[in-house]
């Protein structure tokens, strides 16, 4: 496997090795998995992992056949392709369940901020939206009365649930890390998070470490 560049428009950039690449990779994809809401797309981390498949699979055609060194570099292909394929199917799954949402903050975010989708990610949203909208129109608005045809879909679809609790692993030492309280008669508290310590708490609470990188999750 050759290396690959984290940012391909910054020749300064620092070089990924294979192996971080991949760390990378299963990193996001936990992320994806366990978060419930999407997060920002990671396509630089796919474009170069696809990249590199390309370099182990030609490196295979290479190799003598019934070497026991290509079955293994065989199989690890294939366990990366799973992590990819997953972390991809991830994505598409939270599209189509919270697309009206996605869509929404995707509209209203800031000129210069970064964008959760990639720009086929956005195109099946919007044909996902635009298709369920149609749907609704033939099979139930339009035999409604006309006062009830039609349909907010972002009331009629659920928000991500951010107060769900996930597990996460602390990357980077974090202090004053504000603890909201769950009831009424609980007071907010500061929690301390030690580096390499696991917790479980509510993604609300730690989502901007995850954005950051600062903690992952497990």
């Amino acid at each position: 496997m050759s290396d690959c560049q984290s940012d391909h428009s910054d020749e300064n950039e620092d070089v990924i090795t294979p192996a971080e690449l991949i760390v990378k990779l299963e990193e996001a994809w936990l992320n994806e998995k366990f978060s419930p809401e999407l997060l920002e797309h990671k396509s630089e981390i796919v474009e170069c992992v696809m990249e590199q498949i390309g370099h182990m699979e030609e490196n295979l055609q290479r190799a003598k056949k019934g070497d026991i060194k290509a079955n293994i570099h065989r199989m690890e292909i294939d366990r990366i392709r799973f992590v990819l394929n997953s972390y991809l199917r991830s994505r598409l799954q939270k599209i189509e369940k919270f697309f009206p949402h996605i869509l929404e903050k995707e509209k209203s975010r800031e000129e210069g901020d970064p964008s959760f989708l990639t720009a086929e990610e956005s195109v099946f949203a919007r044909e996902y939206l635009a298709n369920t909208e149609s749907y609704m129109n033939k099979v139930a608005l339009k035999h409604m009365p006309p006062n009830l045809q039609h349909m907010d879909m972002l009331k009629a679809v659920p928000k991500p649930c951010l107060d769900t609790f996930v597990f996460l692993n602390v990357k980077e030492r974090q202090e004053n890390i504000l603890v909201e309280h769950e009831t009424d008669d609980q007071r907010e508290y500061v929690v301390d998070l030690e580096r390499g310590s696991q917790h479980l708490m509510c993604y609300r609470t730690i989502a901007p470490l995850v954005a950051s990188g600062a903690v992952k999750l497990m």
